[in-house]
């Protein structure tokens, strides 16, 4: 409304000012609703962009699925191989166990000679590794410690007698031109 709207109806000015003051008082609170519901627009704006962001992260479910089933994928293989570590660890210990009690010089050299493969797979691993060891005691006897005297020598008892090693050291003595050695 426009004050001169009001002079040409005949109006005084006391009831133009008047018609005036009120007319202001609607049009803040006007401006206020205004204001408010303004404020509560943008505020349904950024909650709708927060929906649609979370929505758009729900769209990507099927993406997530499978990075799920990928890492669960990764974790059996991990397991898998680790548990098969552990296998081979405890098989190459008894069998280095087998090896050593039955006197074995080298497991290496012997290990070379059996079919490691198989004992693996075989299903009564310490009987096969015992048969598979004695057969490779039978036919190479010399990875093995052997039984005989010459091989496993016994030291001296300390007793004396003809040709003790007072007379050997004596013998070595005259050879070398030195004198008697004198208790």
């Amino acid at each position: 409304m426009k004050r001169k709207t009001l002079e040409d109806m005949g109006l005084t000015k006391e009831q133009v000012d008047s018609i005036m003051a009120e007319n202001d008082t609607d049009i803040k609170a006007a401006k206020e609703g205004l204001e408010q519901t303004k404020t509560e627009l943008e505020q349904a704006k950024t909650q709708l962009q927060e929906a649609n962001t979370t929505i758009d992260g729900f769209k990507d479910y099927d993406q997530v699925k499978s990075q799920v089933d990928e890492y669960k994928t990764k974790y059996e293989q991990s397991k898998t191989e680790y548990e098969t570590k552990i296998a081979d660890m405890q098989f190459g210990s008894s069998l280095e166990t087998a090896i050593t009690a039955a006197g074995g010089r080298s497991a290496k050299a012997i290990k070379a000679l059996l079919d490691v493969g198989a004992l693996k797979a075989s299903k009564d691993q310490t009987a096969d590794i015992k048969a598979a060891i004695e057969a490779c005691q039978k036919d190479n006897g010399y990875l093995f410690g052997a039984n005989e005297p010459i091989n496993n020598p016994v030291g001296p008892t300390g007793g004396g007698g003809a040709g003790g090693a007072d007379s050997n050291t004596a013998a070595l003595r005259a050879a070398m031109g030195l004198p008697a050695e004198e208790k």
